[in-house]
């Protein structure tokens, strides 16, 4: 082979990265600040809230976002290179001021789910929300569409699919030594060793090695790491953030964010029927609710 071919071809990894590196520095070097935003930036709160960008179709926003800071938040955006693409594409930045960081995760939810915001990734779940559940010991995959996630205890994970069930049960058994035979997810006959049990990564339930109830009690303890907490209260509740502005109480019906109001009688007349099972309401709302740092008042006096 030549000698510049065979130099070339050492040589042309390095060549690729290097060029890579260039096109960043490129990019870098070609960004400009977009002062024609600024204005946008001057009005904005220094306080908790959602921030919208919007380019030529008002119908569709490019991206939402939150933050406990929107002014400080939306600088850091005009200032990223990275989001030159994005920039170039708003026309306008607007904002919905909240009373703490709570109510600013809640709504940021709410509204990249109902506008699909182009440049959001997060939170834009579709498909069919499932979890495991024990039936005579044996974990089975249930789905939101037939059982109530809010309320139905023995709930254990939320998947956006029944793979993923699946593979966090079987990344369990692994972690534990238990039997996929047992389990449900391999097919074993009865009496005989599974696979895994021939390899000493199972402790034999299959097989008489270890005893079911142990076995049993050794998934239970791996599956309540996942345990899904039931909604704490009998009907609507709200959840009351305050700042120098005032107050906003945000309604929870079986953790689902149904709307916020300046006051507890406002909140009252807020719609009450809960459109079902809202994982990121569970995850936003679950830590704080239950350990009690923040402030709860009963509307139990709603319909429903």
């Amino acid at each position: 082979m030549p000698r510049d071919a065979a130099d070339d071809r050492s040589r042309s990894p390095r060549l690729q990265a290097g060029s890579r590196v260039g096109r960043r520095r490129a990019r870098t070097a070609a960004y400009r600040y977009p002062q024609a935003l600024r204005a946008a930036v001057e009005g904005l709160p220094t306080g908790a809230g959602v921030y919208i960008f919007h380019g030529e179709d008002e119908r569709l926003p490019l991206y939402i976002g939150k933050s406990v800071n929107l002014r400080s938040r939306v600088l850091a955006h005009l200032r990223n290179p990275r989001e030159a693409h994005l920039l170039r594409q708003t026309q306008r930045i607007s904002h919905i001021r909240t009373a703490g960081e709570i109510g600013a995760l809640l709504l940021e939810a709410r509204l990249i789910k109902e506008q699909q915001p182009l440049h959001n990734r997060k939170l834009r779940r579709s498909g069919q929300l499932c979890s495991l559940q024990l039936v005579r010991g044996v974990p089975q995959v249930v789905y939101s569409r037939d059982v109530d996630f809010s309320r139905q205890p023995g709930l254990y994970g939320l998947f956006t699919s029944r793979h993923a069930a699946l593979q966090r049960l079987e990344q369990i058994a692994v972690e534990h030594a238990l039997c996929l035979g047992v389990l449900g997810l391999e097919h074993v006959a009865a009496g005989r060793p599974c696979f895994r049990a021939l390899l000493r990564q199972c402790r034999g339930a299959c097989h008489g090695g270890e005893s079911r109830a142990v076995h049993d009690a050794r998934l239970q303890g791996a599956l309540d790491a996942l345990r899904i907490a039931c909604w704490p209260y009998p009907g609507s509740c709200g959840l009351v953030e305050r700042d120098e502005n005032g107050c906003q109480v945000h309604v929870i019906r079986n953790w689902c964010y149904l709307g916020s109001a300046p006051d507890v009688d406002q909140a009252r007349r807020l719609a009450t029927v809960a459109p079902g099972f809202d994982v990121d309401g569970y995850r936003i709302l679950c830590g704080p609710i239950l350990s009690g740092r923040v402030e709860m008042v009963s509307l139990d006096n709603l319909p429903g």
